[in-house]
């Protein structure tokens, strides 16, 4: 009853503190006049969003760290080096997408980081994790019970903590593109991912995660159609990064693959379109990612959300059955 009570307390308090912060975060941006540049490639119905302020995912990324730090502060909730990693993959990543999103601005475009010194900055990042982790005695298996797989990696690990936050990071940064649809998509994934964590013995990383769930609710009131403000690279890559952070600490890394399926079947449409188009010389999809597809054969952008939220729910409620018993 008491982890429960804690657990219902999580999400409440992270979304009244996003709910509140949106209220001052978003006149600030608006005055700042860090405003989206929309791409004519995605057509006229995005172009009337252009100058809708950027970078909100400061919003839930602060709600989230300032919630976590009164919960460790008052001893509701023990701080541990796995908390310690997440929040550092947390807040790194936000900070790689802040200076993303900083310099589209200044440069007037959509270039921000270039593709290398994004990756440079991700795998520092990945450096840290890998050290704390080996540090603490972490796990360098690869294993799947169910499926009698116990892989030792050793130090290979580390590329592959690597390659998933660095999968995680563009798989949601992809799917950030109709107004609410990565945050309730996110908000879902977190739920799945904190009933897990719960489950198995992981408390500081399912409090962490219903904190998250509750802050991006309370983002999407200032995100969801019509969206007062975007979350930006600062917030995608942010929540990307914390996916992949505690998939691999939960060691249910294939549950990722399960809860973060939407996010993936995204990831696909851009990879099959980009080799067809290279390769066969022609288009597989009207549009990519999947989400413009849907909108170049006519469906309106609320609808296309919803149908995604629902499939993701649906992913969600099957990666919990499959994590648990994993």
């Amino acid at each position: 009853m008491l982890l429960l009570t804690k657990s219902i307390f999580a999400v409440m308090i992270g979304f009244l503190v996003a709910a509140f912060l949106g209220l001052i975060i978003v006149p600030i941006l608006r005055k700042l006049h860090v405003g989206q540049r929309i791409s004519s490639y995605v057509g006229i119905t995005h172009k009337k969003k252009e100058g809708t302020p950027t970078m909100g995912g400061i919003i839930f990324i602060l709600a989230t760290c300032i919630t976590m730090l009164g919960l460790i502060l008052t001893h509701k909730v023990e701080y541990t080096s796995n908390l310690g990693i997440v929040l550092i993959v947390f807040i790194g990543h936000g900070l790689i997408g802040f200076l993303d999103d900083y310099l589209s601005i200044k440069k007037g475009n959509n270039e921000g980081l270039t593709v290398y010194q994004k990756l440079l900055l991700q795998v520092i990042i990945a450096l840290v994790f890998f050290f704390i982790y080996m540090r603490d005695g972490g796990q360098t298996s690869f294993v799947v019970g169910t499926l009698h797989i116990d892989l030792e990696m050793g130090f290979i690990y580390g590329l592959f903590i690597l390659l998933i936050l660095v999968g995680s990071t563009n798989a949601v940064n992809l799917t950030d593109g109709l107004d609410g649809l990565a945050g309730g998509l996110s908000a879902i994934a977190f739920v799945a991912f904190a009933l897990i964590s719960l489950m198995v013995g992981y408390e500081d990383i399912g409090v962490f995660s219903l904190v998250l769930c509750g802050s991006i609710v309370g983002f999407l009131i200032y995100n969801s159609y019509p969206a007062k403000v975007f979350m930006g690279d600062t917030g995608s890559l942010a929540l990307g990064g914390a996916m992949g952070a505690i998939a691999i600490l939960t060691h249910r890394e294939l549950t990722l693959i399960v809860v973060a399926g939407v996010f993936i079947v995204e990831t696909l449409s851009v990879i099959i379109q980009t080799f067809s188009v290279q390769v066969l010389h022609r288009k597989v999809f009207l549009m990519t990612p999947l989400h413009h597809h849907f909108e170049k054969l006519g469906w309106k952008e609320t609808d296309i959300v919803k149908t995604f939220w629902i499939f993701g729910l649906i992913l969600a409620m099957e990666g919990i059955m499959f994590g648990v018993w994993l």
